[in-house]
C-alpha cells in the first residue's frame, strides 16, 4: 500500500493477546497497515526492539491545589514530558473540586492549566468532594455526557472525605449515568484515631504514617465501598491497593459476581514500610509517604500474585509529586508530625520501566500481561478503547519502542519530572522504552522528551465495566 507517512519496520509487535513480527504503517496519525516489507515516506528501524501500544497512566495528579499551601512539583508541561519519556502516550489526571466550588468551574480551571502544555494526550477524571444537589442533579450528569465518564470519591482526608450517605448518593448518579467510580478506600475515623494515639505517645516521625494508615483501615473501607456498590448495583474501581487484606475483599466480591475492578502501583511492589524509617527515624522517610503506604514483604508477594491472576486490572503510578524542600514535604509543620507530610510520591516516568523490569524481565508476568495492565485495560476500563491501548488498523498510532535488554539504574539526575528526588533511586532496571510516538510523531527518545507539546484532551465513552 502506498501513501504511508511512516513505517515502523522490523520490530516485534506485542499486544495484550499476541506477539508477532511485523511492520506498522502510519498515515494521518493512525495505524493504516500492519504487514511485511512496507514502505513509506519515513522509516524507523525497530530491529531488535519491541513495539507496544503507548502506555496509559490512568492515575496521575498534576498541578493540583493543596489545602496546606504546599505546591505540587509537576504542572502539565513537566508532568506530561516526564510521562512521555517513560513510554506513556496518554495520562488521566484529576480535576479536583474544592468544596464550595462548581464542578463545571473546576473542570474549566484544569483545562486552562493544560491548554497548550501537554506532551501526551490527557483525559480528566473528576474528584467529587462536595456532592451538593446542584452537582449531583445537574453538573455531574452533564459532565458525564460531555465525555468525563469517570470520577473519584475519597473515604479519607479532611477536605475530601465523603460520608456513607454522600457516597451512596454519588453511586446512584454513577449508575444512572453509566459513569465509573474510583474509590480511595481508607477508613477516615480509624486513621484519625490511630494518629491521635501515636502523637500522644510521641511517635511523630514519618515512619508512623504507615502505622496510622493501617492495612486494617484499608481493608475495612474496601469492604464498605464494595458493599455500597453492591447496594446500588454499580461498578467501581478500588484504586492503589496496597496489600493482601484489601485484595481479599476484592476477590470476595468478584467470587460473588460483583463488578469490582482494582488498581495497584509501583510503590507496592518495590517499597516497604521500612523505607519510611529513613536514617535512624529521621525525616528522610518523608520521601516515601503516600496513602495507602507501602506495607511488607507478604503484601508485595500478594500484589505480584494479583498482577498475575487478574485480581488487578490496571497498574498505574498514582503520580503525586512534592519536592522535599520547603515548598513541599520539608516544612516546620511537617517535621512536627507525620500527619502534616504531604501524601504522595512521583512515579509517572518510572512506572513502566519498573513493571517491565521487575515483572517481565524477572519472569513474574508475561509481555502480554504487561501490555494489558499498562495500556489495554486502562483504555477499556476508562472508555478509550480501541482508539487507544491497541495496535490495530484505525487506532491512533500511539506506540512505544522498547529495548528489552537495556540495563541501567533509575537516577533522579536522568528524570524529567519537576520533583527533586525519586523514591526508586538506584533501582536496577532491565528493559527501557527508547522511543515514544503519539499519533505517529516522536515525543520522546532515549529518555528525553522532544518536540513541542501536541497532546490533546480526550472525551471518553462509557466504560466496558458496564458491558453485560
Amino acid at each position: 500500500m502506498s501513501g504511508l507517512d511512516l513505517v515502523i519496520a522490523g520490530g516485534t509487535v506485542v499486544t495484550a493477546a499476541d506477539t508477532y513480527a511485523a511492520d506498522i504503517g502510519i498515515r494521518d496519525g493512525r495505524i493504516a497497515q500492519i504487514g511485511h516489507n512496507l514502505s513509506g515516506a519515513d522509516r524507523i528501524d525497530a530491529t531488535g526492539l519491541l513495539v507496544l501500544p503507548g502506555g496509559i497512566d490512568a492515575h496521575v495528579h498534576l498541578d493540583q491545589p493543596t489545602s496546606d499551601g504546599t505546591t505540587m512539583a509537576d504542572d502539565f508541561a513537566s508532568g506530561t514530558r516526564s510521562a512521555a519519556a517513560g513510554g506513556n502516550t496518554t495520562v488521566l489526571p484529576f480535576a479536583l473540586q474544592i468544596r464550595g466550588q462548581s464542578l463545571r468551574a473546576c473542570v474549566e480551571d484544569y483545562h486552562r492549566k493544560a491548554q497548550g502544555n501537554c506532551h501526551t494526550d490527557v483525559s480528566f477524571h473528576l474528584i467529587v468532594s462536595d456532592p451538593t444537589p446542584q452537582v449531583l442533579g445537574q453538573e455531574l450528569p452533564a459532565l458525564v455526557r460531555d465525555g468525563y465518564t469517570s470520577f473519584k470519591v475519597f473515604m479519607t482526608y479532611d477536605d475530601l472525605v465523603l460520608n456513607d450517605a454522600q457516597i451512596l448518593d454519588v453511586f446512584e448518579v454513577a449508575r444512572r449515568e453509566r459513569a465509573l467510580v474510583m474509590v480511595h478506600a481508607e477508613g477516615h475515623d480509624a486513621i484519625r484515631h490511630l494518629t491521635r494515639r501515636l502523637e500522644a505517645e510521641g511517635r511523630t516521625a514519618p515512619y508512623y504514617h504507615g502505622q496510622a494508615h493501617a492495612q486494617i483501615a484499608e481493608r475495612e473501607a474496601t469492604h464498605r465501598a464494595i458493599s455500597h456498590a453492591q447496594l446500588i448495583d454499580v461498578p467501581v474501581v478500588i484504586v492503589h491497593v496496597s496489600g493482601r487484606d484489601p485484595m481479599e475483599q476484592i476477590q470476595w466480591a468478584r467470587a460473588r459476581g460483583l463488578k469490582v475492578h482494582a488498581e495497584t502501583c509501583p510503590q507496592y511492589i518495590t517499597l516497604t514500610a521500612d523505607d519510611l524509617r529513613g536514617l535512624d527515624m529521621d525525616f528522610d522517610g518523608a520521601r516515601y509517604v503516600c496513602s495507602p503506604p507501602p506495607r511488607d514483604a507478604d503484601s508485595q508477594a500478594a500484589i505480584w500474585q494479583g498482577l498475575r491472576d487478574g485480581t488487578f486490572d490496571i497498574f498505574s503510578s498514582d503520580h503525586c509529586p512534592f519536592r522535599i524542600d520547603a515548598t513541599g514535604k520539608d516544612t516546620p509543620r511537617a517535621r512536627s508530625s507525620f500527619k502534616y507530610v504531604p501524601n504522595g510520591i512521583p512515579g509517572v516516568e518510572t512506572r513502566l520501566p519498573i513493571l517491565f523490569s521487575e515483572g517481565v524481565s524477572k519472569g513474574r508476568i508475561s509481555l502480554q500481561r504487561f501490555v494489558a495492565l499498562t495500556s489495554t485495560n486502562p483504555a477499556r476500563l476508562y472508555g478509550l478503547y480501541p482508539q487507544k491501548g491497541s495496535i490495530a488498523i484505525g487506532a491512533d498510532a500511539d506506540l512505544t519502542l522498547w529495548d528489552p535488554t537495556l540495563t541501567r539504574q533509575i537516577r533522579q539526575a536522568d528524570l524529567n519530572h519537576g520533583c527533586d528526588y525519586t523514591p526508586y533511586e538506584g533501582l536496577q532496571i532491565t528493559g527501557w522504552p527508547v522511543r515514544t510516538l503519539l499519533r505517529g510523531q516522536t515525543i520522546a527518545q532515549d529518555g528525553r522528551p522532544c518536540g513541542d507539546p501536541q497532546g490533546a484532551h480526550l472525551a471518553r465513552g462509557t466504560s466496558e465495566a458496564f458491558a453485560p
